[in-house]
């Protein structure tokens, strides 16, 4: 790691503009990075050293010539490889894609390059997006930085390795059940989900549309503010998409690290500790709802009771979907094709191309939710999923009527081993107990570092009421800078010695 690896991306802005360095120095030393330690971590999939390198002189020009710039620009990013980029290969993590070279960008790509940062290529992803440890990409695993035996979390795990291992100081997820804020808690990283419609959809690669939603994935709560607002906000391409300005999300970070918590009323979410939860991740939870009373806040307990039937309505209605969104993947209009000899009939080469480009998990939830919404069973399964879901958004209404936030750890365990869940779905699944019940709401929640059990990153979820996105950044900021304050520094991955 040098100096401008090692800078937060609002630093390295600060001293972009100030001219103390280039954009090109500065994407020339994350590329160096990158091409020093991602043989051991593989959190890209494809690094784009020409075109990032183009990019940073086209800022560093523009800066010259007195242009008025975004608070990011020259700063690099890692972009997680189920947003379509047009003219870089975009997989999402899967053989049914490979090679394919997008002729479009998706809106927050667009939107990426407007603001002047500078992508650095494509990370690594469970395949469409589907898994919780990023070891379900066609293309290998991720591993963790903190401890390369183990897993970064997913599907967004190569964001979140890349920016914990210093190869990137800025990186975008997209999290549907969770898969932002669970690599983020796992990687020592601040990940947002923003509120459902805040970030555009558009240009996604779908998994389940009602739940796909992109973010950002950086080391501090500020820079998470900064991504968000420049990839955030209205895009008329996106029928999802909410017609209001982005939530003053910049602000409240930079007021939150400098404000006390009095008069903010904290809930703790009851359904999610207990069984399963590891006691190390209780232990650092316990000790920072402390740490939030110790700011002003007031403490509560709060009973969400149908957050328990979370992980099994989710796991019925993303299947479900994602068995509509992937029956484009026919081998007829682009993608792989297997066994066109000229003999076959289209549903065998149909069949015999998704048993090639598909993998296990992608194809055990193709079926879960293709049998889920077949005839007969459709009022049984996903109607009543819905139904859950429905009263789960009810369970967030119901305590954000006597709270400002919710709060509970991000993840039950701290990160686990690499294979050890990988032939056991239900223990994967089992990862986004606590993330899920924002994911089916669509409200916002973040995850911010807060605590190390047995040398591992535990992370703290902050939810708030739908556009509330400003408040979880105010919490989140508020707990980071407390934490830097009592301990002397703050919580960042120990990844230097790679």
């Amino acid at each position: 790691m040098t100096d401008l690896t090692g800078m937060t991306a609002a630093v390295l802005a600060g001293e972009i503009a100030a001219g103390h360095a280039s954009s090109v120095e500065v994407t020339q030393a994350h590329l160096d990075r990158i091409t020093a330690v991602d043989d051991k971590i593989h959190a890209f999939l494809y690094v784009d050293a020409d075109g990032a390198l183009a990019a940073a002189r086209a800022v560093d020009e523009r800066r010259a010539a007195g242009e008025a710039l975004g608070p990011l620009a020259g700063v690099p990013l890692a972009m997680k490889d189920v947003v379509v980029t047009r003219g870089l290969p975009t997989t999402s993590g899967s053989k049914i894609l490979e090679g394919w070279i997008p002729p479009y960008d998706a809106t927050v790509t667009t939107r990426v390059r407007q603001a002047g940062i500078v992508m650095l290529g494509k990370t690594n992803m469970d395949e469409f997006a589907m898994g919780s440890s990023t070891e379900n990409s066609a293309y290998g695993p991720t591993r963790n930085p903190w401890d390369l035996a183990r897993v970064p979390g997913g599907s967004s795990g190569g964001s979140s390795a890349a920016v914990s291992a210093y190869e990137a100081p800025l990186g975008i997820g997209t999290d549907t059940g969770g898969s932002i804020r669970q690599p983020a808690a796992v990687t020592g990283l601040v990940g947002h989900k923003p509120t459902y419609g805040g970030v555009s959809r558009y240009g996604l690669i779908a998994f389940s549309s009602s739940l796909d939603q992109a973010g950002p994935l950086t080391r501090t709560v500020l820079d998470a503010a900064l991504l968000h607002e420049a990839i955030g906000g209205h895009d008329p391409a996106d029928s999802t998409s909410i017609d209001a300005p982005v939530p003053a999300v910049v602000a409240a970070a930079r007021d939150g690290a400098h404000a006390d918590l009095s008069g903010l009323k904290v809930g703790v979410v009851r359904e999610l500790s207990g069984d399963g939860y590891e006691p190390g991740v209780l232990d650092v939870f316990a000790a920072t709802v402390r740490l939030l009373t110790d700011l002003g806040a007031t403490i509560t307990e709060v009973s969400c009771p149908h957050f328990g039937y979370a992980l099994p309505a989710y796991y019925l209605i993303a299947p479900s979907e994602c068995s509509s969104n992937l029956a484009r993947f026919d081998a007829v209009r682009y993608g792989l094709r297997v066994g066109d000899d000229g003999v076959r009939g289209l549903e065998e080469v149909m069949s015999l191309t998704r048993e090639a480009g598909f993998g296990a998990e992608v194809k055990r939830r193709v079926i879960l939710g293709t049998y889920a919404l077949s005839s007969g069973y459709y009022d049984a399964y996903y109607g009543q999923a819905q139904k859950v879901r429905t009263l789960i958004s009810r369970d967030f209404a119901a305590a954000f009527e006597t709270c400002d936030v919710l709060i509970s750890p991000t993840t039950p365990t701290v990160a686990f081993p690499l294979g050890a869940r990988i032939d056991d779905p239900m223990a994967m699944y089992a990862a986004d107990l606590c993330t899920l019940p924002a994911s089916l709401a669509g409200t916002p929640a973040i995850s911010v570092p807060c605590g190390l059990s047995e040398g591992l990153p535990v992370g703290l979820q902050v939810m708030a009421s739908a556009l509330a996105d400003d408040r979880c950044y105010r919490v989140a900021a508020a707990v980071e800078a407390a934490l830097a304050d009592r301990d002397g520094r703050p919580i960042l991955a120990a990844a230097a010695s790679l």
